[in-house]
């Protein structure tokens, strides 16, 4: 059963949103589960305009490669990279040090609650 924190929101292609000042976004465990080991993360640039829903950066496994979209729109506020630099971080703790970049919010997307991410299954 995949972890799905309660105080997150999610979307339906697997991002999560820890909302804050500036604002979280990662991928979700389901997500990091089915990528399988992740080799290579392309997140947006500092200072990018996001709009929710957009294809921001890419996710590549050894399994695929998988597009990267924003849960809100926003400014790109820093990006994660530790992560870029080193890819496991997201499958070892992808609500925790695997983190992708945050945000500073102007908009939100379809955003959904713990349970009815679930549900999606």
């Amino acid at each position: 059963m995949a972890n799905l924190p309660a105080d997150l929101k999610y979307t339906a292609e697997h991002e999560w949103l820890r909302e804050g000042s500036p604002a979280t976004v990662g991928i979700t465990d389901v997500a990091a589960q089915a990528l399988g080991d992740i080799v290579y993360l392309e997140l947006p640039e500092v200072g990018a305009a996001v709009a929710a829903g957009a294809v921001v950066g890419e996710i590549e496994s050894t399994k695929s490669v998988s597009e990267l979209f924003s849960p809100v729109s926003g400014t790109v506020a820093e990006v994660n990279t530790a992560a870029v630099d080193d890819p496991s971080l997201v499958n070892a703790d992808p609500y925790g040090d695997g983190w992708l970049f945050r945000i500073e919010v102007t908009g939100t997307g379809d955003l959904l609650d713990a349970d009815a991410y679930a549900a999606l299954g």
